[in-house]
């Protein structure tokens, strides 16, 4: 949100609006309540700060502005290239617990497949829905091809479960 507000200032319904059509159907979570937080978060960092619009027949606006302050963040963020390993998630712990004999890891797995397998469908859709918007569709891309490896190492996980049965630790 603070990038686009370095690119232009705008009013909070206004940023919500541009991040619905940047992100496509990614940004179809996104609410409006979440934005005005976030820019309340942002002003108070002293990130953006805040000007009030008087209109006529209609409530004030509030515009954001990103700070000096605000662009500077936005540059180091640009250009910080790294790309941080993903932490564990909460399944990848479970995982290790249920390896452990507190579940059955292959039961789990069979689970966590179908939520992947459902959320790889939503994305699906959503691509073959989409306009024809070009960052919208190569972030779909990029969410579909995470879950396919999801997937694949699903697959991985429950040979190695069914392979090793009970003794087996985690892959």
């Amino acid at each position: 949100m603070l990038a686009f507000l370095a690119k232009e200032p705008c009013h909070g319904y206004e940023l919500w609006t541009r991040l619905q059509r940047s992100l496509g159907p990614l940004g179809d979570t996104l609410n409006t309540g979440q934005v005005y937080m976030t820019l309340r978060r942002l002003e108070r960092a002293e990130l953006v700060e805040v000007e009030r619009v008087e209109r006529e027949a209609a409530l004030d606006r509030k515009v954001y502005t990103a700070t000096a302050k605000g662009h500077a963040r936005v540059q180091e963020w640009l250009s910080n290239h790294n790309w941080d390993r993903q932490t564990a998630t909460e399944f990848h712990l479970k995982l290790v617990v249920a390896a452990g004999g507190l579940a059955d890891p292959v039961r789990l797995i069979e689970l966590q497949r179908v939520e992947v397998i459902r959320r790889l469908g939503d994305a699906q859709r959503a691509q073959l829905a989409s306009s024809t918007e070009p960052t919208p569709a190569v972030l779909l891309e990029g969410a579909i091809l995470r879950l396919q490896a999801d997937l694949e190492w699903l697959d991985v996980c429950l040979r190695h479960w069914e392979r090793h049965g009970d003794e087996a630790g985690p892959p």
